[in-house]
């Protein structure tokens, strides 16, 4: 029997990162400029696209896998959004709201948490008043200016090309999971 090797975590974050992203046990994510890559393909019969990264989805099955809720809430609603997030398990979204801090709020409640145990990742302005308010805040590196000035963290990944993978990863690796789950894909 071949000798496999058990392959140890080469990804890394500063401690202090980790440190604010410890108590983590839910994730506010935004979709355009963050699970998408902000642009909008709008065919001839006035149907909306969006192109979705298969890096984000399977971190955000990864954040379900390590007890962390993803939730999505996001100022525009479509079919295929919908369906992408039920493909991926995601059973906490709001659809179609530009003020997104009471739909987050109402979410905390719901799931018996409050804002430390929360993070959130957002591209533009509408993002902020959630960002602010969470324990870790993240954006995406083609994210707005401000966005990225109230952030914790900005990835190396632009939104919608594996930023939101980057936040996942990083929500795993302070919460300890990390390792586990990768020596889960190496055996």
């Amino acid at each position: 029997m071949p000798f496999v090797e058990m392959t140890l975590p080469v990804l890394q974050f500063p401690p202090e990162l980790l440190l604010q992203a410890q108590g983590v046990r839910v994730a506010f994510f935004d979709v355009d400029g963050v699970l998408t890559d902000g642009g909008l393909y709008i065919s001839e019969a006035g149907e909306t696209l969006k192109r979705f990264n298969t890096l984000d989805g399977h971190g955000l099955k990864l954040l379900q896998k390590a007890g962390i809720t993803p939730a999505v809430i996001t100022g525009r609603d479509s079919a295929p959004l919908r369906l992408r997030l039920q493909a991926l398990g995601v059973e906490h979204a709001v659809f179609g709201t530009e003020d997104k801090r009471p739909a987050a709020e109402q979410m905390l409640a719901n799931l018996g948490l409050d804002w430390t145990q929360a993070a959130a990742m957002g591209d533009d302005w509408p993002d902020l008043p959630v960002m602010r308010r969470c324990a870790l805040a993240c954006a995406p590196a083609n994210a707005h200016v401000e966005v990225r000035h109230v952030a914790h963290h900005t990835t190396q990944a632009r939104g919608g090309e594996g930023a939101a993978r980057e936040f996942c990863d990083l929500l795993l690796v302070a919460s300890g999971r990390y390792a586990a789950l990768l020596a889960g894909y190496t055996l």
